[in-house]
Parts: structure tokens; sequence; C-alpha cells
């Protein structure tokens, strides 16, 4: 086949020109966009009739007809998740500096792979690595690689705890491996215990719901508990409702019992930049392994998850893939390649938006956003134990403030909920506390104020 019969599709022709153009007219709109509108999901149905399966054709269509349609019938349909009025499940707040490089990294095919492909991005990435590694109080020698999320994070560090609980153990280990964990650990985790074929330990915790060291110690020295472990797992900020384990504690009966301590710090590990809240999560550097999402409360675009290790030769050992086109990029001990650290293969240089961000505004800027959304939660707080007719749930320990309005149903909740983000108030969906149903505030957009906050419950009448 003739090149020329394949068309313009890799070429930067007048017609790629013009298409850049609108592409960045419309990102450029996009950013300037003050405050971010929250939109809605629609039907099916609905959108089926405003964008038909046949806009996927043999011969293709205007591109100014195309993204016109994202524009106007896809792009409403999503629910801005960067909207300050998103306060469910758990927010994002990307900056334009990141967002703006996010588009760098696409546009340029940047690969996070090797060090052969790649060294100038896995450098920039390190570079961050060893800031949150320095966060939390790991050794210069620390490291890892991004992936997508949390539950790629928590699997990729679990395999590596695994593995090497089996190899310590030899022979001798146990006919099944168990991981030890909280009632209130994040579902990936349970996951996880089924990919890899392990079972879980799930230690009961006190009674304001952490998991703590003597907890953990109690339920290892039941009867063959402890030689069948291979991570202790805690918690800095579950999802549900921002708890924090207590680090120090589990952490210290980890190392007395030679136990891989991981932390998902997913959502909560911001939380080290901010000193009102950084002694929350002491004890964080006894891990063997964290998590932090950047995409979270790092003010980061999806997707992109930071996995650190104390040692990340284990890591290496386990996850580095044998095949004869790989070898090129394992000639040396030197180089870096974040493939050898997690379960994946190919990535994007997803770490890149916040090494650029970060570099950009500097880390005090960030610090200064966290505290900003820790005062607003605190103040919502608050308002609510102010309120004639709403209750505290539990007081907030980072950005999650749960809360209930005494007398309403499950179904009062969902009614809610559907009239918050049909109004365009906010976006706010309920959760289950111990069986109850309740309302949630996830905060971590610093434009998030407390008269939106004002605006949601004076709604629950």
């Amino acid at each position: 086949m003739h090149l020329d019969s394949v068309g313009p599709m890799h070429r930067f022709d007048a017609a790629t020109a013009a298409m850049a153009q609108q592409v960045l007219d419309y990102t450029y709109e996009r950013l300037r966009l003050d405050p971010v509108p929250l939109d809605r999901g629609l039907a099916p149905t609905e959108l089926a009739a405003r964008v038909p399966d046949s806009i996927i054709n043999e011969l293709g269509n205007d591109a100014d007809h195309v993204l016109t349609l994202f524009a106007e019938a896809l792009a409403p349909a999503v629910i801005s998740c960067d909207s300050p009025r998103f306060l469910a499940f758990i927010p994002t707040a990307p900056t334009k500096a990141s967002l703006l490089f996010d588009m760098v990294v696409s546009c340029s095919s940047l690969s996070g792979i090797s060090w052969l492909e790649a060294a100038g991005a896995v450098h920039a990435e390190n570079q961050v690595l060893r800031f949150l590694a320095r966060l939390a109080g790991l050794p210069q020698s620390a490291g890892g690689c991004f992936v997508s999320g949390g539950s790629a994070a928590n699997l990729s560090a679990l395999v590596v705890a695994r593995d090497t609980a089996r190899q310590r153990a030899g022979a001798g280990g146990p006919h099944r491996w168990q991981l030890a964990v909280s009632e209130q650990a994040h579902s990936s985790i349970a996951s996880t215990a089924r990919i890899i074929d392990v079972d879980l330990l799930v230690v009961p915790t006190r009674s304001d719901d952490h998991l703590t060291g003597d907890a953990v110690a109690t339920a290892l020295s039941a009867e063959g508990q402890a030689e069948s472990i291979c991570a202790i797992v805690a918690t800095g900020g579950t999802t549900n409702a921002g708890i924090v384990d207590d680090l120090a504690g589990v952490g210290a009966v980890a190392r007395d019992r030679g136990i891989w301590f991981h932390a998902d710090c997913a959502y909560g590990g911001a939380a080290l930049l901010a000193p009102s809240a950084r002694d929350r999560l002491a004890g964080i550097e006894l891990v063997d392994s964290f998590v932090v999402d950047p995409h979270k409360w790092l003010f980061a675009p999806f997707d992109c998850a930071a996995l650190v290790y104390r040692e990340p030769e284990l890591a290496r050992r386990v996850h580095t893939q044998d095949a004869s086109y790989l070898d090129v990029i394992h000639t040396s001990e030197t180089e870096w390649n974040p493939t050898d650290y997690a379960y994946h293969l190919t990535r994007r240089a997803r770490g890149l938006p916040l090494w650029f961000s970060l570099a950009v505004h500097g880390w005090g800027a960030y610090r200064d956003a966290i505290e900003v959304v820790l005062d607003v939660a605190r103040a919502a707080a608050a308002r609510i134990e102010a309120h004639p007719t709403l209750e505290l749930v539990r007081e907030p320990e980072l950005s999650i403030v749960l809360f209930r309005r005494p007398g309403w149903t499950p179904a009062d909740y969902d009614r809610w909920s559907h009239e918050l983000l049909a109004a365009q108030i906010a976006f706010v969906t309920p959760t289950k506390w111990k069986g109850e149903t309740v309302a949630r505030l996830a905060f971590l957009h610093p434009e998030t104020t407390l008269d939106i906050v004002d605006e949601i419950l004076a709604t629950m009448t």
C-alpha cells in the first residue's frame, strides 16, 4: 500500500492545524471556567439520541462537528470532579499548571517505561517520589514509581510483601498467607487478597474505629496467626470517614515481628504537608511501602498514584519482567525502570504533571491549599454541630465530614442527593456508617467555600 493512500492521520497538514486550534480553543475555555460547572449525567437513551453510534463510521466526520458533539452533548453529561461543588466520593482539584502539562505529556507521546526510552521523564518523576519519601521520613534510598491509582499501588506493593514473605519463610512457610487489615480498609485490599490468593485477618478496631498496635498484637498472638501474616495494612485516611490508623503502634508491631508494613495513604497522605495534620500520620516512617494518590489531594490530574518502597530492590526482584526483547533495558544497575516496581509494563509518564506543578508553584503553595481544605472541613463540622436539626456523626480527622438528619430514611437521603444535583447546588452522595445511612461531605478543593456548605445544609429541612 502506498503511503499516500493511508491519508493524513499522522501528518500535520492544514486540516490538522485547524483541528489543533479548535481543540486548543476548547481547552483554553475549559481552563478559564470559574467556577467549573457541576453538570450532571444523562440517561442512556438520551445520550444515544444526541450522539448516535453512527459517529463511528468508515469515512469519518468533520473535526469541528465531532468536537461540538463532545462539548455540547458528552462533556455536560459528565459530573465535573474538579468542581468545588463536587463533594462526593473523593473529588479532585488539579492545578492549571498540572492540567496544561498533562497536555504536553500526551501530545509528546512521552513513555514512562524504562530509563532507556524515557530517562528525562523518569528523572523528573523520581524527583517527586524522593520528595514524597522525604515527607514520610523514609531513607534517601527509598523509591518506586507512579501507577494509575491506589488500587494498582496496593496490589503491586502487597504482591511484593507476599513474595518477600515466601522467600524468607522458604519451605517452612504456611499453607495460606494472610494480610492483617482493619475492617475500615479500602475495598481494593480485599480485591488484592483475592487476586494474589491470600486470606484476610480482619483485626477488630477499638471503639473509635482506629486500627491500633495493641489490637494487631492481640490478633497476632492467636495460635498460628503471626506465622501466616505476610503484611499488615494500615490506612492513612479511610475513604469513607477519613480515619487515620495508629501508624506508629501498628508499625512498631510489624517491625518487632519482622512483618511487612504497608500504609494505604491514597487519600490522606497529602496531609504530610499540613502542619495542623502532620502528627496524625506519625509512624509512617516505619512503613515498608506506602501509597499516596496525587490525583486526590495533591492537585494532579487523573490518573496518578505514587507507590514508594523503603527497599525498592525487593520490589524490583518481584516485578521485573523477563523477556528477550526487554533484556536491553536491564543492562545497568544504576538505571531506574519504573516497570520494575509495579505489575505494569507499558505506562505513560503520569508523574510529570505533578512534577511540573510542584516545580512551578513550590510545595509551600500545596501546604497552604491543603490547610485551607482542612480549615473548611473543621468549620463545616462546627456548622453542623450548631445546626438545630443536624447531628455530627464524628469529629473529622482530615477533610471528610459525616453527619445525619435525624428522622431521615435512606430514601430521604437519596432524594436529597438527587435534588442537590438537579439544582446544581452540589454533588453529595450518602454513605453508610455502622449500618446507618448518613450524609457525607468530602472536601478536597481549596475553592469549596463555607457559603457552599451553607447552601447544602439549608436544603436539609
